[in-house]
């Protein structure tokens, strides 16, 4: 498939997936959701990489959450049909076994802060803002917003920027914990990602792999089934040849050779 909307570009071993309406902050329109669900379908299973980053196009928006001017033209069951698409179309980057990352170029409002919260990680341009303001328009967020956040920032701060519809900048946002990282002035935010997740690009895959496993599956457990969990997930690191090399590595007093194996 050849994509317009959503861009795709290999640099191993990560792959940068770029939204690219930069003439309309990268709004989220039905054809766009469409070719991020492409895009997943064309990485899967995963195996050559080590971490995917999202990212928009330009240094203006990250993503401007919905298309207003397509939404205005739908019926109620049109938007019915659309919050059930976010689900199955962008469903990929929550299950993907490796790290999904948003290097938010610009601001992030509505579906756009939605789609960076599908993420891992996020690592933010210091001009970038970030804000929820679906209440202002008698709507609420659809794309898992009220369900993301709280989880992420706890219920109160949630619940200002959801119904405050309050606009925060990206320094805000490293402090409530919405975003990891802010990158420095003047520095491309999708290279600082790249250089912040080193550990994990020359790291090894099978642990990253299962400690993302063992921490996404147990969020909504009990302690003690997250604990079972987590001793599963450590399995397959024990059974791998890269915990050998690590062992090995450090005895040696070098920097590990790790092939995911």
């Amino acid at each position: 498939m050849t994509s317009t909307l959503v861009l795709l570009e290999h640099r191993p071993p990560a792959a940068i997936v770029t939204l690219n309406r930069p003439q309309s902050a990268n709004a989220l329109s039905i054809a766009m959701i469409s070719e991020l669900s492409c895009i997943g379908a064309q990485l899967q299973p995963f195996t050559d990489l080590r971490a995917i980053i999202i990212t928009g196009a330009g240094d203006r928006a990250f993503c401007a959450g919905a298309d207003l001017k397509e939404r205005l033209t739908l019926s109620q069951d049109d938007v019915r049909r659309l919050l059930q698409k976010y689900r199955t179309d962008l469903s990929w980057i929550d299950s993907c076994p490796i790290p999904v990352v948003a290097a938010l170029n610009g601001s992030a409002m509505g579906g756009g802060l939605e789609l960076a919260l599908h993420c891992d990680l996020r690592v933010a341009a210091p001009h970038a803002q970030f804000a929820f303001p679906e209440t202002s328009l008698a709507i609420i967020p659809g794309a898992g917003g009220t369900q993301r956040l709280p989880r992420l920032i706890g219920e109160a701060r949630a619940k200002e920027l959801i119904l405050l519809g309050t606009c925060i900048t990206a320094e805000q946002a490293l402090g409530f914990g919405l975003i990891n990282r802010v990158s420095a002035p003047g520095i491309e935010v999708v290279k600082d990602t790249l250089d912040w997740l080193s550990p994990v690009l020359t790291g090894a895959p099978i642990a990253a792999r299962a400690a993302l496993q063992a921490i996404d599956t147990a969020m909504e457990m009990p302690l003690p089934e997250g604990l079972t969990l987590e001793l599963a997930a450590y399995e397959m690191c024990l059974r791998s040849e890269d915990r050998l090399e690590g062992l090995k590595a450090y005895a040696e007093k070098r920097s590990p050779r790790f092939n995911g194996r």
